[in-house]
């Protein structure tokens, strides 16, 4: 029998949890930010799948009577029309009708199933790693119209936590959540198109989960992803990168927004294995990992258009100017069908053109469109209607509005600071330097992954111009000759910046004061040890002196005095070493 003395009771948002004073189960208090967003993407998914349902059956009910008028015979198949979904792959009558509501063609229904799905069945969640299983108690008990939300994990240890959770959060809980002990990669592989949403959060790299979850989720459903292996995919370990991901990152100031689309393209080159593709709704770097929410579609023809949304990058090694290479183009014929081509290149030169080195390549990235700004207002409006239902409202509301005013469409980003850097040169206030860019007819904005980044669409060449302008104003202290900012200050500027502000210099959020960027709320905010992991005094720096003592103090007979000892000396150490104020 369990002394309940041994447990802890954790609650966050309505779900409550039994944590263990072992480290049996992961439990990550930071991901709260993580949770709360994907609970506000859930509610934003669950009202727009219904909107096209409602949609849809609008469409079918305007377009019955003129088929019917037509034909004079009561909703005939066409053969032509029949074979084609709304997503345009080709199928058979039959294998429409098995299908998801929300994704078949109003065409190919049946006057026999119309009556049976005018009814939108509740969407189905698998939550692949599931742990502790709070995540999947919250969206059972908080997010409306949800139906079942099944909870995988291959450890005994967390499914037997887990079906104590469920129980201890009551009848809702009971009813919608089901824990099953399996590996998440063969349950989703066994279960294909079965779930609306799939949310995978692993303690590491999602990339041994992707084929299988890609081929796990319903068309039109939704695929959640987290990666916390940031150093790999911000170029700590550019060949581990390259094995896992498929791309290869480059160390600039963007790497964190590359981590992004290196994930998304990796989504993508395993769904288009199974004619397959992916519409990004929200892209998010934020604490120690990157998270996307994309949409799943299955057409063999929109497919086609991947090449088009993924670019290899040129950085260059002495200014880090940056261009980037589309992977494919399309070309029109005389009939004026699409034809779809190997992009052209190169687009830089053997040299910079702006400071002479050489160029390093990374990618392929996702270059496409890393957010649907449609869904990320929708979301945000949401979250702030209900802002006591989310625990980390003003972290993830700081995000979500920075995010509401990126430009979508302009891959990375620069660093102000680090154009400085490179010329050696006292920095204008981004104030200043956005309405140059602004004065030059180009347009200019923030981004979520950097305070002091700064998205933009004019080339390299008017933004080293905008440069040259500031430092003939404050001029530098001579360089050596073959230094990068030396040979970019040594050219005269074609372009004559205008510093004067402008109206668009500054963005709504900024404005009206609006908090975008929030510190840590508390002390060692972070990762936390893996599952399992015996916790010692090794973990001071990661976890805080008070809470490995703690911890330590709650397990009787579990550690050595001598190392429990060695733990209360090194906290003495650590206190007598901190300078008095």
């Amino acid at each position: 029998m369990e002394d309940l003395n041994d447990y802890t009771i954790i609650k966050e948002g309505e779900a409550e949890i039994l944590m263990h004073a072992k480290n049996e189960v992961f439990y990550n208090k930071t991901q709260v930010n993580n949770r709360d967003i994907s609970i506000a993407v859930m509610r934003a998914f669950i009202s727009k799948r219904n909107q096209e349902h409602e949609a849809m059956l609008s469409k079918r009910t305007t377009s019955a009577p003129k088929a019917s008028e037509k034909d004079g015979e009561e909703e005939a198949p066409d053969e032509s029309v029949v074979n084609e979904n709304s997503n345009g792959e080709i199928e058979r009558p039959a294998e429409i009708s098995q299908d998801e509501p929300c994704c078949i063609s109003e065409e190919a229904v049946k006057p026999t199933e119309r009556n049976v799905l005018r009814q939108l069945k509740p969407p189905r969640v698998l939550e692949a790693l599931s742990a502790s299983g709070l995540r999947a108690l919250r969206y059972a008990r908080e997010v409306e119209g949800i139906g079942q939300v099944v909870a995988l994990d291959n450890d005994k240890a967390s499914v037997e936590a887990c079906r104590r959770n469920i129980k201890f959060n009551g009848s809702v809980a009971c009813s919608k959540v089901e824990s099953h002990l399996a590996d998440a990669r063969v349950y989703m592989l066994t279960h294909p198109k079965e779930f609306d949403v799939v949310d995978l959060d692993p303690y590491g790299s999602p990339s041994v989960f992707l084929d299988s979850a890609i081929q796990s989720v319903a068309d039109g459903g939704m695929l959640m992803c987290t990666a916390t292996d940031m150093a790999v995919l911000c170029g700590g370990n550019g060949e581990v990168c390259y094995s896992k991901y498929g791309s290869y990152p480059l160390r600039g100031k963007y790497c964190h927004e590359m981590a992004l689309r290196i994930l998304l393209a990796c989504i993508e080159s395993h769904a288009n294995r199974y004619k397959r593709y992916i519409e990004p709704v929200l892209s998010v770097q934020m604490d120690f990992y990157v998270r996307v929410f994309v949409r799943i579609y299955t057409s063999a023809s929109a497919m086609k258009s991947t090449p088009l949304k993924l670019s290899y990058v040129y950085q260059c090694i002495g200014c880090d100017s940056f261009h980037l290479q589309p992977v494919g183009r399309t070309a029109s014929n005389k009939n004026n069908s699409v034809r779809y081509l190997p992009g052209f290149g190169p687009v830089v030169p053997q040299l910079c053109s702006d400071c002479g080195k050489k160029f390093n390549m990374g990618g392929p990235i996702w270059s496409g469109r890393i957010h649907d700004q449609e869904w990320v207002n929708s979301i945000l409006g949401e979250v702030k209607s209900m802002k006591d239902r989310y625990p980390a409202y003003d972290r993830i509301s700081a995000v979500l509005t920075t995010i509401s005013e990126e430009l979508p469409d302009v891959p990375l980003f620069l660093s102000l600071h680090n154009l400085c850097s490179t010329l050696k040169c006292t920095s204008p206030s981004a104030v200043m330097f956005r309405s140059a860019v602004i004065n030059a007819g180009y347009r200019v904005s923030g981004t979520h992954v950097n305070p002091l980044g700064l998205k933009t669409d004019a080339p390299m060449g008017v933004i080293w111009d905008i440069m040259r302008c500031w430092v003939k104003n404050h001029p530098v202290k001579a360089q050596l000759p073959d230094q990068p900012g030396s040979v970019i200050l040594a050219k005269e500027p074609t372009l004559q910046a205008n510093f004067a502000r402008a109206v668009a210099s500054l963005s709504k959020a900024q404005a009206k004061k609006v908090a975008r960027f929030l510190p840590n709320p508390e002390k060692h905010w972070g990762p936390k040890p893996r599952a399992g992991r015996q916790i010692t005094s090794k973990h001071i720096s990661l976890l805080g002196a008070e809470a490995v003592n703690g911890h330590l103090s709650l397990e009787d007979g579990e550690e050595p005095d001598a190392k429990r000892q060695k733990t209360e000396d090194t906290t003495q150490k650590t206190e007598d070493a901190t300078p008095s104020s």
